[in-house]
């Protein structure tokens, strides 16, 4: 993966989304994110391996606020907003997943698209939302 952030196309916000990385590239790629004025975030899931879990990770990594419903309804808004955490624009990089993708692959496929709405929705406001999923066979694991 060439970690350049204009090979990335990280200066055109629609190339904003959700991608597959190897968890060595989330070091580099992180960088290259800040480098571009982005709010970066990781969000270890190594051994997650069910809903509760995940959401619980995500609202303390992004520190939601105290009435957070712990759904993914209350994600999805909760991703779409983000008033708490100002930024020009966001990375998400969820290290680890790939427990959470052969204990519960139902949720980790709902993650995908909560993200992928996310992205979509921040793009409607030319804000860049970016998330990224590190899995051991990265080059075959997420298309969105």
């Amino acid at each position: 993966m060439n970690h350049d952030g204009f090979e990335m196309g990280l200066h055109d916000i629609n190339n904003a989304g959700v991608y597959a990385i190897g968890n060595d590239d989330v070091g580099p790629l992180s960088a290259a994110m800040r480098d571009a004025g982005l709010r970066v975030v990781q969000i270890d899931l190594d051994g997650c391996r069910d809903k509760r879990t995940l959401l619980m990770r995500i609202a303390t990594r992004l520190d939601f606020p105290s009435g957070f419903g712990g759904n993914w309804d209350a994600l999805t808004d909760s991703l779409r907003d983000l008033a708490w955490l100002p930024a020009n624009g966001y990375a998400l990089f969820f290290t680890d997943a790939d427990a959470l993708r052969a204990q519960a692959a139902a949720d980790f496929d709902t993650l995908l698209d909560v993200l992928d709405e996310a992205s979509g929705s921040w793009s409607e406001n030319s804000v860049p939302f970016w998330a990224f999923v590190a899995l051991q066979d990265a080059d075959v694991a997420v298309d969105r």
